[in-house]
């Protein structure tokens, strides 16, 4: 038997802490990942793609109209473990919100997800993909990028450049999907408790 070690990722962090703004006035009283698609929520679509990647574990943060979000996931069986973790008195934005989940964990490698995108099983080949070109690479942050020339919407912009798998901010021609998988060592000089990811993206460009 091979005494090689299969790296994998155990743990995903989805971000639900938001107010929702885009999509006001409804997220004024229903969380944005509590909105229904079909009868299903947008977080009941992502924790089944997390649970279809066989992940083991799931922390969630929490701020906007955070009672509701608890009390979903107290009242669903999804035969995962769950943990709702709150902000704290001011939410934290995206990187804020990240390292408050991350912080007291053991764990070094983390799938994280905005549950805006309507998940589901058939992005499972492409996230395991990407699973083995993060490990395979060595990378410490990697994120899941769609050609904008894709998307329904023809007027959204583009985030960011793509050349040689490399992330820029040339030619935005690709739009972030609310996927990425992160190494807890990115964070290791951030100083502040409340700042967006978008930061040290920007940084480790």
């Amino acid at each position: 038997m091979s005494s090689l070690k299969i790296k994998k990722i155990n743990t995903a962090l989805i971000l639900c802490a938001g107010f929702g703004k885009r999509l006001d006035p409804i997220t004024q009283d229903t969380p944005k990942p509590l909105l229904k698609i079909k009868d299903l929520t947008l977080l009941d679509y992502c924790i089944s793609l997390i649970k279809n990647l066989n992940i083991e574990k799931i922390l969630i943060n929490s701020f906007h109209l955070k009672e509701q979000i608890n009390e979903f996931v107290n009242n669903h069986n999804y035969n995962i473990e769950i943990r709702v973790i709150d902000d704290g008195d001011s939410i934290l934005d995206t990187g804020g919100g990240i390292l408050n989940l991350i912080k007291d964990t053991n764990e070094e490698n983390f799938l994280v997800f905005n549950p805006d995108t309507i998940w589901n099983i058939d992005y499972t080949n492409e996230i395991n993909q990407m699973i083995d070109l993060y490990f395979n690479q060595k990378f410490k942050n990697m994120l899941l990028l769609v050609n904008k020339d894709l998307s329904f919407d023809k007027k959204l912009k583009g985030d960011f450049g793509l050349e040689n798998n490399l992330i820029n901010q040339i030619f935005k021609n690709y739009i972030y999907t609310g996927c990425q998988i992160l190494n807890k060592s990115i964070f290791k000089n951030q100083n502040e408790n409340n700042f967006s990811i978008n930061k040290i993206w920007l940084s480790l460009i």
